[in-house]
């Protein structure tokens, strides 16, 4: 496609109530100079009609595989030649599925199959089915062949409820759309490591020293460096988080169980992100039985943590290495310090407490690295994991093609 081509856009419309924002959607992208061919499935016409998408989109909007006329000229081999880019927004829990299982019993899902171009999908539906395994197993089906996500966003839901499954709004999908994945593309097959939440250091078989992580930060940006097309692992502590679609999980619990997990994984790794608050200390031993509470004290002797981050970070040829620093005081005189003594490519920095940080949906960053810094201002960890790769993205291109130059 050259640029005085036109982005040509077929937006596929399925059953959903999210299906009202795709008008918007339409509009939006031939505002920024795309050409949109839409096509509905049976189900996307019970909620808004073709007669909408005619108007905004300013052709003919295709409904049936059996048109005996459009047919007589193979209309949905030449609709999936026509499509720079195919968009299904919203993708319902039905459409996803049966993608995944390769059906190709309407229009839009033929034309998936027949397609060669990128296939983006904005899922839209309940928080409960987007989190079922039967959807998570599909979306890691059609990621894993290629396809995109955009989204979903968290939020209030027409049901009433509250959480992942709203549809990405119009105006950043369409940015999304015409610019590649969110993150430009530039993660696209990079292998990516990821270690979120807290770890447990036993005192003995029923206590524990840990700390106030959430992990939500690190699942969000796992979820997010998927968007941007990277395939990523993540270690994960203790947490009562759902996987991120088409991520690959792996469960631990102490400091020494995460760092066994990250070296065994490290070398088949290109980014590496310590989002995880690992302890710094650990029982020195670990009592066998549950310590009886017989004395009116009792003192306890703690030990280094392993390192993890400054392990990674020390290795010959080793990935790109991105820390975290959660701050009371002196955030970035701290942040600083820690990227220099650990030798990292960036780190993260925030202030926890006041309702930011642990324990709290909502954070915001200062990334700094060696000359440079940029501020990412308090928002939710969803979106703030999404700005966050993008910075990620472009100082680890940046780092390759500087490498690639001596």
């Amino acid at each position: 496609m050259t640029p005085s081509t036109p982005p040509r856009i077929l937006l596929g419309i399925t059953g959903g109530i999210a299906a009202y924002k795709s008008p918007d959607l339409v509009r939006r992208l031939r505002d920024r100079g795309a050409e949109v061919q839409v096509v509905m499935t049976g189900a996307a016409e019970r909620f808004v009609t073709r007669q909408t998408f005619q108007a905004v989109s300013g052709r003919p909007v295709r409904t049936e595989l059996w048109d005996e006329a459009a047919e007589a000229a193979m209309g949905h081999i030449e609709l999936a030649r026509w499509a720079g880019r195919v968009v299904i927004a919203p993708a319902s829990a039905d459409f996803i599925a049966r993608l995944a299982a390769g059906l190709a019993d309407d229009l839009l899902a033929t034309i998936c199959l027949a397609t060669e171009a990128p296939i983006l999908l904005a899922p839209a539906m309940n928080r409960v089915m987007w989190a079922n395994a039967a959807t998570r197993a599909n979306i890691g089906t059609l990621t894993g062949r290629g396809m995109r996500l955009l989204g979903p966003d968290d939020g209030n839901q027409a049901c009433g409820d509250t959480g992942a499954g709203r549809m990405v709004e119009p105006d950043r999908m369409a940015e999304a759309i015409l610019a590649g994945i969110a993150g430009a593309g530039l993660l696209e097959g990079v292998r990516m490591l990821i270690t979120a939440g807290p770890t447990r250091e036993p005192i003995d078989p029923v206590r524990f020293i840990s700390n106030r992580s959430s992990g939500k930060m690190g699942f969000a940006l796992a979820a997010a460096a998927v968007e941007s097309g990277a395939k990523v692992r993540l270690v994960a502590g203790p947490v009562g988080l759902p996987t991120p679609a088409a991520v690959e999980r792996i469960d631990v619990e102490s400091a020494e169980q995460m760092l066994d997990a990250v070296h065994r994984h490290i070398g088949q790794t290109d980014i590496f992100v310590a989002a995880a608050a690992v302890a710094d200390y650990r029982p020195a031993s670990a009592a066998r039985d549950k310590i009886k509470k017989t004395a009116p004290e009792m003192a306890l002797k703690l030990t280094r943590a392993p390192d993890i981050l400054t392990q990674v970070a020390a290795l010959a040829n080793g990935p790109f290495t991105v820390g975290f620093a959660a701050e009371t005081r002196d955030v970035e005189k701290n942040a600083r310090a820690k990227l220099e003594q650990k030798q990292l490519d960036m780190i993260a920095a925030n202030r926890v407490g006041a309702g930011s940080g642990f324990d709290s949906d909502q954070n915001a960053l200062t990334v700094y690295w060696s000359g440079g810094e940029q501020e990412l201002p308090k928002t939710g960890k969803r979106e703030l994991a999404r700005a966050l790769v993008q910075i990620i993205a472009r100082r680890y291109v940046t780092a390759r093609e500087t490498a690639g130059s001596r």
